[in-house]
């Protein structure tokens, strides 16, 4: 099995997928552009207002607790919750409230609590409440041998959109100039955007069919018969996580701004090929996955962008840091669709949304204790060390995972071996 016939890889959707899934996959566009719009403008944001890399680490780590907090609570009582689509309503709500509320606070306790209550994404990736709520209605979607797939477009859209999100980081600096208009005020702009994205996300989860007049749908349920897998995953995850807190987009944007002076729309340029090269590498994931299985893709593939994350500050020019950059996005995004395909494999039907909060919610509750040690060490040094500490701590959780899971295989596998 070679993961389908050409027609059936390059399609939006795979075969057999629910017409559903185009609405989330579009939402997920609009958000992702939002995310990689923000995460670069924050840093220059909060630098205008005063605030130094241990204040910048500090609001980043508020802005992942309260995802995790959020995405937590939502998960574990998925089985509490409305039916249909009204969590992803909420969730888009207040993802226009955090816009319209940020460019207003300008002392750090006001910002930091809205960036705990809110949605604003330090990184480009996707660490939100949406991400469970999300997957979970995905699986439904899909049958088992188009899973990955499915995975596979709905990160590399959301990758693409990162990508041009954050070129048009440097759209304020430019209206600004030519304009002139106040550099602040055109920031500001941009979060009343972010606002509008939600919104659009919003009109976009009201035409999803309501699932409660769904005969066939599984009823969610919380953790049971899968609990020992899921928290085992979770711990694993919760270390990645943790490394990819100490590089999250913003910090390593205002690491990038001091080590080599570049500007915003240079380093948004940067983040959007970056971005490129991983949205590629998502579809790549797919093939290689349908060979050698999901747990290799993801350790194969992630421990050589490791060594080059490691690799990083030790470039002697920018030139040579940039490459190492390209490289490292080419290959570490892989275990993305993967990860979230095997925790949807590996678990019943009723359980993936309990199983997609728990574990996707060391992407924002264990890296939120990353970008706040991230600020403290590059307000220490200029060198880099935040990026040797992720790579080696990443290189530690690859090795593990090989370990302990390569022998649990997600029901496609196992078939294909029999």
């Amino acid at each position: 099995m070679t993961g389908g016939a050409p027609a059936e890889r390059f399609a939006l959707l795979p075969t057999g997928t629910a017409p559903e899934a185009a609405l989330l996959l579009g939402a997920r566009a609009l958000r992702a552009f939002g995310d990689g719009l923000i995460s670069l403008l924050l840093p220059v944001h909060l630098a205008r207002l005063g605030f130094g890399p241990v204040a910048i680490g500090a609001l980043a780590t508020a802005t992942l607790a309260g995802s995790a907090a959020l995405t937590l609570t939502v998960g574990l009582a998925a089985h509490r919750l409305p039916k249909g689509g009204a969590p992803l309503l909420g969730a888009a709500v207040l993802m226009v409230a955090t816009g319209l509320a940020f460019p207003l606070a300008r002392e750090f306790w006001p910002l930091f609590l809205i960036a705990f209550v809110g949605t604003i994404n330090p990184s480009s990736g996707d660490v939100s409440v949406f991400l469970p709520l999300e997957q979970a209605r995905l699986t439904e979607t899909v049958p088992d041998r188009g899973r990955t797939a499915l995975f596979a477009r709905y990160s590399l859209i959301g990758s693409l959109a990162a990508a041009v999100g954050s070129l048009c980081a440097g759209a304020p600096e430019l209206l600004a100039g030519v304009t002139g208009i106040d550099p602040g005020m055109a920031i500001d702009g941009a979060f009343v955007s972010y606002a509008l994205l939600g919104l659009a996300s919003l009109l976009l989860y009201r035409r999803l069919p309501d699932t409660r007049a769904d005969a066939v749908s599984v009823p969610a349920e919380p953790l049971r018969r899968s609990r020992a897998i899921v928290l085992r995953l979770a711990a694993l995850f919760s270390l990645d996580a943790f490394a990819g807190g100490l590089v999250v987009q913003s910090l390593f944007a205002l690491w990038l701004f001091e080590r080599f002076g570049l500007s915003l729309t240079t380093t948004g340029a940067i983040f959007f090929w970056t971005g490129v090269l991983s949205a590629v590498s998502y579809l790549v994931a797919e093939r290689i996955a349908a060979r050698i299985g999901l747990i290799n893709t993801m350790v194969f593939t992630h421990l050589p962008s490791n060594v080059c994350l490691v690799l990083v500050p030790f470039a002697p020019d920018l030139r040579t840091a940039i490459a190492l950059l390209l490289v490292r996005s080419l290959l570490s995004q892989m275990d993305v669709p993967t990860r979230t395909s095997y925790v949807m494999a590996v678990v019943t039907p009723g359980e993936r949304a309990a199983a997609a909060s728990v574990t996707a919610v060391p992407r924002s509750l264990a890296s939120a204790l990353g970008p706040l040690l991230a600020g403290q060490l590059l307000a220490l040094s200029g060198f880099g060390w935040p990026l040797v500490l992720a790579g080696g701590l990443k290189i530690t959780y690859d090795l593990l995972l090989l370990g302990l899971f390569r022998h649990v295989r997600p029901p496609e596998e196992s078939r294909r071996e029999r």
